[in-house]
């Protein structure tokens, strides 16, 4: 094999390579998020998965670019792994596509109308269209499907060149020999394995078969290991897109080659089973570039209707494969209880969102806790549970407030609007505390990369402020959760108390900054965290007036200030002064 073939024949893959991912880039830019939509919404059902997953394939010319978009929608949580199952499925049998469009590029036309359909005109006939489309055009879609055509006609010339590269082979003992050796199956398979590793398509990996065969020596046992092995080595940049991914994500990916490799097995024994008892007579039949598209569909067809019972068993198997741990447990979105069937039963919905609202609650609570640790002593690995913890209560929010405003256009009764009206109001608040817990981290982290340390008493006043604030996120939690008022009504007291604390240690840090005892670098963190904390107190209360408010009447957030003021009784100075004496800044620093 000279070096030339080798060079035309790399050429012809690198052409092939490009112009399917423009093809495929430009198909997905006419689309818009259309396909994205697509695959999230409608997949309900495997049979539906399935087919989605192999027009959106067919469409986009790669079963690892929609394998791809759904690990990143399982690692987002918006879609869930039994869902993926059945999109992947069907994304292999999609992928097929690209041979049968290859074998136009084996159609010949000698004379008349038939040399207009001829592999030498289609894509010069394309291409000429699609470039004066792109240069007459400058609407974007326009310019989108003239890089479609461009993008099918320098595929279609990479494949021509492929075939054109390995013409001289057929009268060459040498590649003859190479190619008889993969019809031993184990070594076809890791062929096609190790081939489109290489390549990183199995759609390009195919193609070259295509054209190997127009050679003459492809024959059909050589290539149906091949083609088996084709279908694990594409799982190869799907497995590198999950690298970073939560364990759904790896779960996802992992799905995608279990897939193959099942089919692989499966269809693997009882073939060459078969095959030793009875002897098929056509595994010499000599190969073309239809046979090889047929195949190839028919072989994936196989591996779909073969594995579709056993989907369930799939999803446990890669469950058990990568488990989950408690703290996975802790941060994984669970949106099954906001089923839209609930909403034609009001009741029902409303409970099934105060279990969700309760979980944000808890969820923030541990964010502010795990962030006011990270003050005393920085941790990473914390930090990162932190920022997880933000991203999930953020989802929750979007989805809670969705659920809610479509509850709200139901027929309601006071009571019921009363307790979805508190709900919608305090959301928001929680989500903020997850939120600033997340800024308190990067404060944090900020300290830690510098080398900061805060002076002795700075120290010990900011451990002061992060017990009161501790106590103020539980008050607000175990109260909106467990519908104590009593904890409930402590919150204002103790959000007072928490803004003069913070007031009393900014004048005193400026005083400390002045003596030289704390340092000018420490000032703007320091002020920070106060800053935080203050607007993390604000938030608890935001939900404790409203909470309490809403109790005996409508709410209106516009009402806050008046709210606020209605609570100072005789109750709310007793809170005040407990509060204020335990959180004293000013008492003698342990020795």
């Amino acid at each position: 094999m000279g070096i030339s073939i080798i060079l035309s024949l790399l050429c012809g893959v690198a052409l092939f390579l490009f112009g399917m991912s423009l093809m495929g880039d430009s198909l997905k830019k006419v689309a818009g998020n259309k396909m994205e939509n697509i695959l999230y919404k409608l997949t309900n059902t495997p049979v539906k998965g399935i087919l989605l997953g192999a027009v959106v394939t067919a469409i986009i010319q790669s079963s690892g670019a929609t394998t791809v978009m759904i690990v990143g929608f399982v690692n987002s949580g918006m879609m869930k792994v039994a869902q993926a199952i059945g999109i992947i499925m069907g994304a292999n049998i999609g992928t097929s596509i690209t041979g049968w469009i290859l074998c136009l590029s084996y159609i010949d036309g000698s004379s008349g109308i038939a040399s207009i359909l001829s592999t030498a005109t289609i894509p010069a006939i394309i291409a000429i269209v699609g470039i004066v489309i792109k240069m007459a055009s400058k609407k974007s879609a326009y310019r989108s499907v003239a890089d479609i055509m461009l993008g099918f006609a320098i595929l279609m010339t990479g494949m021509q060149m492929m075939s054109g590269s390995v013409a001289p082979l057929k009268e060459n003992d040498l590649f003859v020999n190479m190619i008889t050796m993969f019809s031993n199956p184990v070594l076809g398979i890791i062929g096609g394995i190790l081939l489109t590793v290489v390549l990183q398509s199995a759609s390009a990996s195919v193609g070259v078969i295509q054209a190997l065969s127009a050679t003459g020596n492809i024959s059909f046992a050589v290539a149906l290991p091949v083609i088996m092995g084709i279908g694990i080595g594409a799982s190869c940049p799907v497995l590198l897109s999950a690298i970073g991914t939560n364990k759904n994500g790896k779960r996802t990916a992992l799905i995608y080659l279990l897939n193959d490799t099942f089919g692989m097995l499966i269809w693997s024994i009882i073939f060459y089973s078969a095959n030793a008892l009875v002897h098929f007579k056509f595994l010499d039949m000599v190969m073309s570039p239809v046979s090889v598209a047929f195949l190839n569909t028919a072989f994936r067809m196989a591996t779909m209707f073969s594995l579709l019972p056993f989907m369930k068993l799939m999803e446990k198997l890669v469950f058990g494969l990568i488990k989950d741990t408690e703290e996975d447990k802790e941060n994984q979105a669970d949106f099954s209880l906001l089923e839209e069937r609930f909403l034609n039963y009001p009741i029902l919905a409303i409970t099934q969102t105060q279990t969700v609202m309760n979980d944000v609650a808890k969820r923030s609570r541990k964010a502010v806790y795990r962030a006011l640790g990270l003050l005393k002593e920085f941790d990473d690995v914390i930090f990162n549970k932190v920022k997880v913890t933000e991203a999930l209560v953020d989802k929750y929010e979007d989805r809670l407030c969705t659920y809610l405003m479509k509850l709200t256009v139901r027929k309601l009764t006071p009571a019921e609007k009363q307790k979805v009206s508190k709900l919608l109001y305090t959301i928001s608040d929680f989500e903020s505390l997850s939120d600033y817990a997340v800024n308190i981290g990067f404060i944090a982290s900020e300290l830690n990369e510098r080398k900061i340390e805060f002076s002795a008493k700075a120290r010990f006043q900011l451990s002061i402020l992060a017990e009161a604030t501790k106590e103020i996120v539980d008050l607000v939690v175990d109260g909106f959760v467990e519908n104590d008022f009593g904890k409930i009504k402590k919150v204002e007291p103790l959000r007072e108390v928490i803004d003069i604390m913070c007031d009393d240690i900014k004048e005193q840090h400026i005083d400390r900054l002045r003596e030289g005892v704390c340092v000018l670098a420490d000032g703007t963190p320091f002020n920070d965290i106060l800053s935080f904390v203050e607007r993390i107190s604000a938030h608890c209360s935001n939900i404790a007036v409203a909470v309490n408010k809403l109790e005996t009447q409508a709410f209106d957030s516009s009402d806050k200030p008046k709210a606020a003021r209605e609570l100072r009784n005789a109750e709310y100075l007793n809170s005040f002064k407990y509060y204020d004496k335990k959180y004293d800044i000013d008492v003698p620093m342990p020795v």
